[in-house]
């Protein structure tokens, strides 16, 4: 498969799981009566990765997140010339999907970006008011054991097929245990979208949700390789 045709396919997946997962948060989180609640939004992430997982892993790789593919070098199961073509089409992905977002959230009268956009954020903007450490150590230790999820359900020895329902799963998890900490991002390509729209304090605040994820995804990618990779 060529190098563009999987780019597209990171393109669409990203795509997904911002409109998905974020327009979760921004449509039905808190419908009056009937929202879906953090819970929710955090299934919702999980089986935008799931399912774009089964419909493009095999031509992707399904990363949909600059995080997972810098964990992936690391790893040594992704090339390192690709990085950048991947990650291009990651973030075009998310902000594409962020505009398609805001046209339809715009189509309420109530609507207002300023409310968050489902943007991510720390101190101040941190949805529980979680201190610029508190959601730095969150980020790391969250990505890497996406990586180290990632790592072993997509090993030769791991028992196939089941990849993508374990990384969606650890998703939704990862996602119950961190929106109320920074909104939950693991994902700089995730958090670049919504934060175009929202300028001010998100695009000021973005550099954490970049840097933090993918640390946490080159930790995960290098200590699964170290400590579990197959023997030569």
């Amino acid at each position: 498969m060529t190098l563009g045709k999987r780019a597209a396919a990171e393109f669409f997946g990203t795509f997904w799981l911002v409109f998905g997962g974020c327009g979760s948060a921004v449509l039905a989180a808190a419908f009056p009566g009937l929202g879906i609640g953090f819970a929710g939004v955090a299934l919702a992430f999980g089986l935008t990765v799931l399912t774009m997982a089964f419909a493009v892993g095999h031509i992707s790789g399904g990363h949909f997140n600059p995080a997972v593919t810098a964990g992936l070098v690391a790893g040594k199961r992704f090339p390192a010339g690709e990085f950048l073509p991947y990650v291009v089409a990651q973030v075009l992905g998310a902000v594409a999907a962020s505009s398609v977002l805001y046209v339809i959230a715009s189509g309420h009268p109530a609507f207002t970006v300023t409310a968050g956009f489902a943007s991510n954020g720390y101190a101040d903007h941190s949805p529980g008011g979680y201190s610029l450490l508190a959601c730095l150590v969150a980020e790391v230790v969250l990505t890497m054991f996406f990586l180290l999820v990632i790592m072993g359900s997509t090993d030769g020895r791991a028992p196939k097929g089941f990849a993508p329902i374990a990384i969606g799963l650890a998703l939704t998890l990862i996602h119950l245990i961190s929106i109320p900490v920074t909104n939950t991002s693991v994902n700089p390509a995730r958090s670049t979208g919504p934060a175009l729209f929202v300028g001010g304090w998100a695009v000021r605040q973005l550099w954490l949700f970049w840097l933090a994820p993918i640390v946490g995804g080159i930790l995960g990618g290098g200590i699964y390789r170290a400590l579990f990779g197959k023997e030569d």
